[in-house]
């Protein structure tokens, strides 16, 4: 029988958290550590958090602008989270390896897998459950949760699959507050980007005046304008004109280019 447990959910955040910039240096690309994360493992679920989530509390490391959680989550077989509710917040699933089941409120039922972005706006409120679809196999997916632009949004779902040409060893929008270019709408002044990059790869990405970039690495190794990260690492850039990535072996990113 699958097992469900109800997700772990941070504390509500406080609305002008997100705009703060006491958590990280100016000018410069300060670097979140793999083995800094808070980490908790339940037996059917190993979870890595990079910032403050549920058990898991850091004053310092309590969101990046409007971004509020990175967690990298390993699901057993046949295990899951069971229903549980969400509101005011843009929730993205992005599969690294495997198939995440999902059902919710809003009479959606689907099946998540690499190459395929999921977007959520639980909004005025939702219910929803995740499950490992499989049997045999772990599910390995990133968890993305943005704060939206205001509350009370109306709840939709979204979910778009990103072609294997279109990430090779090349940036791909894969969200975006305008659904451009085939990504999910998020309602935030928000992107995220997608690579997959061969050894020795080369992406570039530019920062606009004002605004500040997230570097999330989900497998592999790069340099970031020069700063080395490994799988798990995460990076916030702010004051620089744009952000070069270089792959040291074949790698995975995501650039979240935020207002």
């Amino acid at each position: 029988m699958r097992k469900m447990i109800s997700r772990l959910v941070p504390a509500r955040p406080d609305p002008g958290a997100h705009q703060s910039k006491l958590q990280y240096n100016l000018g410069m690309i300060t670097v979140r550590r793999a083995g800094e994360r808070g980490r908790e493992n339940y037996g059917w679920l190993d979870t890595q958090h990079t910032f403050s989530f549920g058990e898991y509390h850091d004053p310092a490391h309590m969101g990046f602008r409007s971004l509020r959680v990175i967690n990298e989550d390993r699901v057993k077989p046949d295990s899951g989270f069971g229903t549980h509710s969400h509101r005011d917040m843009e929730i993205v699933s992005y599969v690294l390896g495997g198939e995440l089941g999902h059902k919710d409120s809003m009479g959606t039922g689907s099946v998540i897998r690499p190459g395929d972005v999921q977007r959520m706006s639980a909004g005025t409120g939702v219910t929803h459950s995740e499950w490992n679809h499989s049997k045999t196999e772990y599910v390995h997916f990133l968890q993305i949760w943005i704060l939206p632009e205001r509350r009370g949004i109306e709840p939709s779902y979204e979910q778009k699959t990103l072609p294997p040409e279109a990430t090779h060893n090349q940036l791909r929008l894969a969200a975006s507050p305008d659904g451009r270019d085939g990504s999910v709408t998020i309602h935030q002044d928000a992107e995220i980007h997608v690579a997959k990059l061969e050894a020795g790869g080369e992406v570039r990405h530019p920062i606009a005046t004002g605004r500040h970039a997230w570097i999330q690495v989900a497998r592999g190794a790069v340099e970031v304008n020069g700063t080395a990260l490994a799988a798990g690492d995460g990076a916030a850039v702010s004051e620089e004109k744009q952000v070069a990535i270089r792959a040291g072996e074949t790698a995975e990113v995501l650039v979240f280019d935020l207002g």
